[in-house]
C-alpha cells in the first residue's frame, strides 16, 4: 500500500500535495471519531496527532513574506483548527471533531479549486511553494510523503 501512495504523488503539483494533506487530516480526524464512539482514548489520541502533525507541517510552511495576507489568514485558520481539535480531543466530542472535519473540508475544496485552474498547477502559488522528493519506502502516509518534500515558500 505504501508504494501506491507513494506513486500516487509522484509528480503531483503543489496544490495536489496540499489537498491531500488536507484529505489526511480529514481521515485522521473520522478516525478519532470513530475512536470516540468505541471509547478507545488511545486511539483517539493518535489519531489526533496524526492531524496536528499535518497541520503543523502546513504553517511551518507558510512564506508570510512572499503570502502576504492570504499566508496569513491560512496561519491563522491553522492555529484556530489545531485549538479545535485539541478542545474536540480533550473532551471526547464528535461534533466538535464534525465541526472542525467541515471547517478543513472548506478549506480543502477551496484548495481544489485552485488545483483545478491549469495555471495553478503549472506555477506554485505564492503562498505555498514546494519541490518534491521521494518519501522513505516506509511511509505510506500522504502526510509522511510531503513531509518528504522540500517547501521554499
Amino acid at each position: 500500500m505504501g508504494s501506491y501512495r507513494e506513486h500516487a504523488l509522484d509528480g503531483a503539483a503543489a496544490v495536489d500535495l496540499v489537498v491531500a494533506l488536507y484529505d489526511g487530516i480529514i481521515r485522521f480526524l473520522y478516525a478519532a471519531i470513530t475512536a470516540v464512539e468505541h471509547g478507545d482514548a488511545d486511539a483517539r489520541r493518535a489519531a489526533v496527532k496524526r492531524a496536528l502533525d499535518i497541520i503543523i507541517h502546513l504553517r511551518a510552511r507558510l512564506r508570510m513574506d512572499v503570502g502576504g495576507r492570504p499566508a496569513q489568514a491560512l496561519s491563522e485558520f491553522y492555529a484556530a483548527i489545531f485549538a479545535q481539535i485539541l478542545q474536540a480531543s480533550q473532551s471526547a466530542s464528535t461534533p466538535r471533531f464534525q465541526h472542525a472535519i467541515d471547517c478543513v473540508r472548506n478549506v480543502r475544496d477551496a484548495w481544489r479549486e485552485v488545483a483545478r485552474d491549469p495555471n495553478a498547477n503549472s506555477a506554485s502559488p505564492p503562498v505555498l511553494m514546494m519541490t518534491s522528493r521521494r518519501a522513505a519506502p516506509d511511509r505510506t502516509d500522504p502526510a509522511d510523503l510531503a513531509s518528504g518534500s522540500s517547501w521554499t515558500a
